[in-house]
């Protein structure tokens, strides 16, 4: 009699696991079949926003269902980011856009960040945006020798506007007061977006930003500078720091992620239709400034590494002086 109870049992229970099994199956299967929710951590208008409203009408057509662009702005992205890792669920219905040297430098900087690095489960990196520094173009400021004069003659007192702290912007802002002996004061904004009108305003000095700023405002704004390892294609009267005797070579890295615990069937879906907009789309990213670097899986990882490892030097020598 116990055998038989035993027996029931243990066929009740092997039949709903197998149940659970082709619906999770079925589930996967059927993946997307509701509108996806794509948050960008910052402004509308900044680089972040501008790509995926680019991606969005070609996920929708390859992933068959809507993709919402939403905005978290804060924190240079650590309000959304941490709101993203506390509660979005491992269903492929919440994904986000993420950033380097961001997700690196701000949890080791700030410990009140809320996320952690490895708290993604990444998708994809599909560009990359070196650093720029830029000014107004009808000030007195018409070279990158102009601006050191400047700053060391009113220590403090130039202003340097980036996309939130401990950012590629405020890292790089640093790399060069260093550099160059200079002290100015970092402004961080909450993306790309308010500041372009805070620096044609007046209201800072210049921003270090990215070279999609210096393509977009050729007419308006003055580069100064770019770092990156040669000189930007849309910007090629524009010399690198390194031309300057300044070895500063950086930006941002742009992304995707999705919750730790996203099934890898989902994951790769995502990434296929990622890649797919990619390609899709790089002429006109190319265009504007930006430059096509696509790494998935471990490869996505192993950037995060090497980024981690590049900019080491700085981020300790930012822990020493909090000592």
């Amino acid at each position: 009699m116990k055998l038989k109870r035993f027996i029931g049992c243990f066929c009740m229970v092997l039949a709903a696991v197998v149940l659970a099994t082709i619906q999770h199956n079925d589930a996967l299967a059927a993946y997307p079949d509701k509108p996806i929710n794509y948050i960008i951590s910052f402004n509308p208008g900044g680089e972040s926003d501008v790509t995926a409203r680019l991606q969005q009408s070609h996920l929708e057509k390859i992933l068959g269902v809507t993709v919402n662009v939403t905005h978290k702005p804060g924190g240079g992205g650590a309000v959304a980011w941490s709101e993203f890792q506390r509660t979005a669920r491992p269903d492929g219905y919440t994904i986000i856009g993420v950033n380097i040297p961001h997700i690196i430098a701000q949890p080791m900087e700030r410990k009140d960040t809320g996320y952690t690095t490895d708290g993604f489960e990444l998708i994809m990196w599909f560009h990359f945006t070196p650093n720029a520094l830029i000014v107004q173009r009808d000030g007195d400021i018409k070279t990158l020798a102009d601006f050191i004069k400047l700053a060391k003659a009113k220590p403090k007192a130039v202003t340097v506007a980036g996309s939130g702290t401990y950012s590629a912007n405020h890292l790089d802002a640093l790399r060069l007061d260093k550099l160059a002996g200079i002290q100015t004061t970092y402004v961080p904004h909450t993306g790309t977006g308010p500041i372009i009108p805070a620096l044609m305003g007046g209201h800072v000095t210049s921003t270090m930003n990215y070279t999609m700023v210096g393509v977009q405002y050729k007419d308006k704004l003055r580069t100064l500078a770019v770092a990156a390892d040669a000189r930007v294609a849309m910007l090629p009267d524009v010399p690198t720091f390194k031309e300057l005797g300044y070895d500063i070579v950086g930006g941002a890295y742009r992304g995707v992620a999705v919750p730790k615990g996203t099934p890898p069937d989902i994951v790769k879906k995502l990434t296929d239709a990622f890649l797919k907009t990619t390609d899709l789309i790089a002429a006109k990213q190319r265009e504007m400034g930006f430059e096509i670097t696509t790494a998935t899986g471990k490869q996505a990882i192993d950037l995060v590494a090497r980024m981690k490892a590049d900019y080491g030097g700085i981020l300790s020598e930012l822990e020493a002086q909090k000592k």
